[in-house]
């Protein structure tokens, strides 16, 4: 059994966006020289998230749109009753999304490649940008 570990960056530029980190975790797999195994990944944030769906941008306009309609961003939340005067930290919207969404993500491997279908790609979504966010990517394997 193989283990290879690397951790990047993605630097958003919004409140609210998604960001396509597909080709970042393929090269990570690639360098791995994993052939059948599983790479996992985790955004070690509570106000960021990973999921797996089409490469659209309209479509994540919509994700984005149905996520502040289920949770607004501005709201009676008690977590952002703490921080009143620190702006920055009104944010429950944010950890309530992630704690739906979640902040991991596990794709098995097949031939060196991640088994993703025709459509999909792996999204880190931001909840509370603009941040940097740090990716871990663990890829395990023969």
């Amino acid at each position: 059994m193989r283990f290879h570990e690397e951790t990047f960056e993605v630097e958003s530029k919004k409140r609210l966006e998604v960001v396509d980190i597909t080709e970042r975790v393929r090269g990570v797999v690639g360098r791995s020289g994993v052939t059948r195994g599983l790479v996992n990944l985790w955004v070690p944030h509570t106000t960021a998230c990973l999921s797996v769906n089409e490469h659209d941008e309209e479509l994540w306009e919509d994700l984005l749109a149905v996520m502040v309609r289920l949770v607004p961003l501005e709201g009676e939340y008690r977590h952002n009753a703490k921080y009143r005067w620190a702006p920055r930290e009104m944010n429950a919207h944010a950890h309530i999304l992630s704690t739906l969404i979640k902040q991991g993500v596990s794709l098995p491997i097949a031939e060196g490649r991640m088994r993703l279908g025709t459509w999909q790609s792996i999204l880190l979504i931001e909840l509370d940008g603009p941040r940097v966010r740090r990716v871990d990517v663990t890829v395990m394997g023969e």
